[in-house]
């Protein structure tokens, strides 16, 4: 893993989100988990190298945030926004978060499979979240304190997790550094919200949910992407274009690649994302 900071450890090389710990001087607190299985055991080991996990927080309910949980039962509690907890796992989803898992062992971890449990074994303990809130949440750990902050946007239990002792902050999802941004079933007014709360912080060190350990300034740059998509769309709108259309001319598919391992969702990335601006946009809701 990737050493931050000399407390701090990431992963930015996997596909999925960059699963995270920080030793502290009572143990270790681990931010977000690996989807793929043999990942989250060697993560769980390089954690317990370090001292007894005392917590696990989860930065949002996307499946390659949470589904390695499975594989930490028994350190210490998961705690999470109650959004991630009421959505966490839902069998209603679409795709399947449970197959969207499955469908990365064959090209990504094929060793995965021996410990992959069956669909039925997995939602018995998938270990959710047993401690929730609703705003903001601090926690004492040792010598360091995790801000957990609420920065709804890409997903509703957003949020970000600030440790002022590093100097750092785990952003998840709200950045996508050097990545293309999924922001489809999004709320672009908020998430333009969570990015000022975020620049608000005294930080050297953002890691976000996807993409290379960056600054604080790359939140400018996030910022002006969801514009350009928003104004793109509303371009399209504004010529008459149908959404058939904008899906057909509107793409930013050249401008950042799509993280580790999921090249092939360039296309539905792109398509996602203009149908759900376009909606927003002639139906008067909030973007």
């Amino acid at each position: 893993m990737q050493q931050v900071t000399p407390r701090v450890y990431t992963d930015t090389t996997q596909r999925g989100c960059n699963p995270s710990f920080v030793v502290t001087s009572d143990g270790v607190v681990v931010i977000d988990t690996p989807q793929l299985p043999t990942k989250a055991v060697a993560m769980r080991r390089a954690a317990e190298a370090h001292g007894p996990i005392r917590y696990l927080i989860n930065t949002e309910h996307h499946v390659d945030h949470i589904f390695g949980n499975y594989y930490f039962r028994g350190a210490g509690p998961v705690i999470a926004h109650v959004e991630v907890a009421r959505n966490f796992m839902l069998h209603s989803q679409h795709p399947s978060p449970y197959s969207y898992a499955r469908e990365a062992l064959p090209t990504h971890d094929p060793e995965g499979e021996a410990i992959f449990p069956d669909e039925e074994t997995y939602y018995q303990d998938p270990n959710r979240p047993s401690i929730t809130f609703t705003q903001d949440l601090t926690l004492e750990v040792g010598e360091h304190t995790f801000e957990l902050l609420f920065t709804p946007g890409h997903t509703v239990g957003q949020i970000a997790v600030h440790v002022p002792e590093e100097r750092v902050v785990f952003t998840g999802d709200t950045i996508f550094c050097e990545c293309q941004t999924w922001l489809y079933v999004s709320s672009v007014e908020q998430w333009l919200a969570a990015l000022e709360r975020i620049r608000s912080l005294d930080v050297d060190h953002v890691v976000p949910g996807h993409g290379p350990v960056t600054t604080k300034a790359y939140a400018d740059v996030q910022r002006a992407f969801l514009l350009e998509w928003v104004a793109a769309v509303a371009v399209g709108v504004a010529k008459g274009w149908s959404k058939d259309e904008c899906i057909a001319r509107i793409s930013f598919a050249d401008r950042f690649p799509v993280d580790i391992g999921q090249e092939y969702m360039m296309d539905h990335i792109q398509r996602e994302n203009v149908s759900s601006l376009y909606d927003k946009l002639t139906t008067g809701a909030r973007l």
